[in-house]
């Protein structure tokens, strides 16, 4: 097993895409087994030394960055170990540390999808799993813990446990008891708060009535353990894909035209997601994702043939088979049609080479605010908030009317069918990124007001945590605390990701 100590060796594992500086650790491992994270894990256990999980380093929440300690990186655990066909899909057997890009290149390759899809296709499935991953896919898919359907997980005493859904649930009581291989047993209680109804949600441990213990995992931010392999449940692939990127000179009319396809889309759906389970030649969008005006006048720089006069856009995404092409792409156009969409400056694809120009231009945006950002040497400021359907429009006009009219940048874009855009305050100096985090306050109170969620795709990590109180309050923070307590008794795993270690003390723990 590798192990690396020296500064320049590790310093690429210290940080991630949240550009948190601070980060330190004695030493980086790159275990290879189940059996090498377990030891490394009961021996800093025993020692009571911090373990930091490393995955791709995509996220944005500071989750990788260590405050001490070692890092396990989990880069050489990244064999596919299968990929099977059954009827009506398939699954995929992976460890932590293979590649999305790689595992839905070799699930494609078998006719097969694996829905799940986050913008930075670089990172790893564990960390997928860890943060329960979303992403444009999800309006129509949900998030990555619809796929999952087993866990093998090492816990930080150095016990394994391998988890398949469906064969482990909370009582009616909310306690769990999870067998170990030692013959022990964990026992705890779940916390006793209710998840905002929305349709994305990653703040803090996911909770239900009667839960199954797999879903505590998916989404714990490597606070419970750490994700070794995992059995992914996979459809069939769609046959073919029309996408489009449509502008509009009015954004009531836009709003009304995402209202209406969102409505339309669900209630077109049948049981199953695939096109081939009956849903052909009706409208179905997998993706609906917002520009604003100002998400435009930053693509201008790149793309000079957007129209002057529009001020906003809407990408989507729907799958189509050969029979079915036509009428769909007919109920869109109709659609746009009764909504006063700029169609004849919009453009549509339908082949691949096409359909690659319009994903690459949704994907311009951050690119280019990330240019921004290290022009001015600073940090982004953006939300993850999502909330109900029935707010959304309040909460749009909100964020609107405490960033127009003022001295700061900002960009509104995102997955505007989960009710979940991100605004994207953009400071040039220190006094603008002090008054851009004051606004952001603001408008987390707001989603929570509204009952929403403070993030709903990105995970708390290190940088959200203080906000979670917001959500959650004291006593439900230290529910999760007594939660975490149980599976990782001497706190090494995650420290300063989701709590402050004053939650996870020995006095707190006596409360």
């Amino acid at each position: 097993m590798l192990t690396k100590t020296q500064p320049d060796e590790i310093q690429d594992y210290l940080s991630d895409a949240s550009y948190l500086k601070g980060g330190n650790a004695s030493r980086v491992v790159f275990p290879e087994t189940v059996e090498d994270i377990a030891k490394i894990l009961a021996d800093a256990t025993q020692t009571q030394t911090p373990v930091t999980i490393s995955g791709a380093g995509t996220g944005t929440v500071a989750g990788r960055v260590p405050l001490g300690g070692i890092v396990i990186a989990t880069d050489r655990l990244n064999h596919i170990k299968s990929v099977s066909r059954e009827d009506g899909g398939g699954t995929a057997i992976a460890e932590a540390g293979v590649r999305l890009i790689d595992l839905q290149r070799a699930v494609e390759s078998e006719g097969l999808l694996y829905p799940p899809d986050p913008t930075e296709r670089g990172c790893f499935i564990g960390g997928n799993i860890a943060t329960n991953a979303s992403g444009a896919r999800t309006f129509k898919y949900g998030p990555t813990r619809k796929y999952v359907e087993r866990l093998q997980i090492a816990l930080a005493t150095g016990d394994v446990i391998d988890l398949r859904r469906g064969e482990l649930h909370a009582d009616r009581n909310s306690l769990i008891r999870i067998p170990l291989p030692s013959g022990r047993f964990i026992e705890a209680k779940l916390p006793s708060y209710q998840m905002p109804q929305v349709r994305k949600h990653a703040s803090g441990y996911y909770i239900e009535p009667e839960m199954d213990v797999i879903d505590l995992f998916i989404g714990s931010e490597g606070t419970l353990g750490v994700i070794v392999e995992a059995e992914m449940k996979l459809l069939p692939k769609p046959e073919g894909l029309l996408s489009g990127v449509v502008f509009f000179e009015n954004e009531a009319d836009l709003l009304a035209f995402v209202r209406d396809a969102r409505e339309r889309s669900l209630q077109n759906r049948v049981r199953s997601p695939s096109v081939s389970e009956g849903n052909s030649g009706r409208l179905d969008a997998r993706a609906l994702e917002y520009f604003d005006v100002e998400s435009l006048r930053f693509l201008r720089q790149k793309y000079d043939t957007v129209p002057e006069k529009a001020t906003g856009a809407i990408f989507f995404e729907q799958e189509t088979d050969a029979a079915a092409e036509d009428e769909i792409m007919n109920q869109w156009l109709s659609l746009l049609e009764r909504h006063h969409a700029l169609t004849d400056q919009s453009w549509f694809a339908t082949n691949e080479q096409d359909h690659a120009k319009l994903r690459e231009f949704r994907h311009a945006l951050p690119v280019l605010m990330n240019e921004w950002f290290a022009r001015h040497n600073q940090r982004k400021v953006s939300t993850d908030m999502s909330v109900p359907d029935e707010a959304f429009a309040g909460m749009l006009r909100f964020y609107q009317d405490a960033l127009r009219g003022g001295d700061l940048r900002y960009t509104i874009f995102g997955h505007i069918g989960d009710n979940h855009v991100h605004v994207n305050i953009l400071p040039r100096n220190d006094d603008e990124a002090e008054k851009a985090w004051a606004i952001y306050r603001q408008f987390i109170q707001r989603a929570v007001a509204v009952g929403g969620t403070i993030s709903a795709e990105h995970g708390i990590g290190k940088l959200k945590r203080e906000y979670l109180r917001e959500l959650y309050g004291d006593e439900h923070l230290r529910e999760m605390a007594a939660l975490k307590r149980a599976f990782d008794p001497a706190g090494i795993l995650g420290r300063g990701t989701m709590f402050a270690e004053s939650l996870l003390s020995l006095q707190e723990s006596l409360r």
